[in-house]
């Protein structure tokens, strides 16, 4: 239990180091200063462009898969608690990476929602489980144009495809992954509110592409 608990503290304290927070500073800027205020590759390719926005995603996701495959194998003393498999070990760690990119103590504990950090801890387990999730954020977010819903909506999936998927699910991984959902909806409260007040703004781009898609195979 002890090693289990040096191995969340560790992954919690590289997902505080959020990408475009750093990133942000190294241009002399606070992106939580600007557009949404979130400090997420959206806001940041909302407010500064696509390079910067997928450096911060590469930060982001990338943080995410080192907790699920790095921290979460460190050889320390003690044993995994044997209710947990190394799956459920490995997405523990993400979801405490995604906790330190929420309320990271190198910023304040003022961070991002943490969507590409969780991402990024489900690919390094098991790519079939991100490319499913992958899938529903691109069903939603080019219907509906919504990137928090889209986000939403794959977060909520999360538990369900996890039990259709080749990953062994126990019961540790699935609560795991209940409480990444949750956090993930937690986080995406304003944008649900906005959504049921009618001012939540609109990705077009991807409504654009999707129903350029649509015509061509027509």
């Amino acid at each position: 239990m002890i090693a289990l608990a040096i191995k969340l503290l560790l992954a919690y304290l590289v997902g505080s180091i959020v990408g475009s927070l750093v990133l942000g500073h190294l241009r002399g800027i606070d992106i939580r200063k600007a557009g949404s205020g979130n400090a997420g590759a959206t806001n940041a390719f909302r407010t500064q462009g696509w390079t910067f926005a997928l450096m911060v995603a590469a930060i982001d996701v990338g943080k995410g898969a080192l907790a699920a495959l790095v921290i979460a194998r460190l050889d320390l003393f003690g044993q995994t608690p044997v209710a947990m498999s190394q799956a459920s070990v490995g997405l523990a760690c993400a979801l405490a990476a995604a906790v330190g990119h929420c309320y990271p103590v190198w910023h304040g504990f003022r961070g991002g929602k943490a969507a590409g950090t969780l991402f990024g801890g489900v690919l390094a387990l098991s790519a079939w489980l991100a490319l499913a999730m992958l899938a529903v954020w691109l069903l939603v977010l080019a219907s509906t144009g919504y990137v928090g819903l889209a986000s939403v909506m794959a977060a909520v999936s999360f538990p369900i495809i996890l039990l259709l998927t080749p990953l062994r699910a126990d019961a540790a991984l699935v609560l795991v992954a209940v409480a990444a959902a949750a956090l993930l909806v937690w986080k995406h409260r304003a944008n649900l509110a906005r959504l049921r007040a009618g001012s939540e703004p609109r990705f077009q781009r991807a409504r654009v592409l999707a129903r350029l898609f649509a015509r061509r195979k027509r």
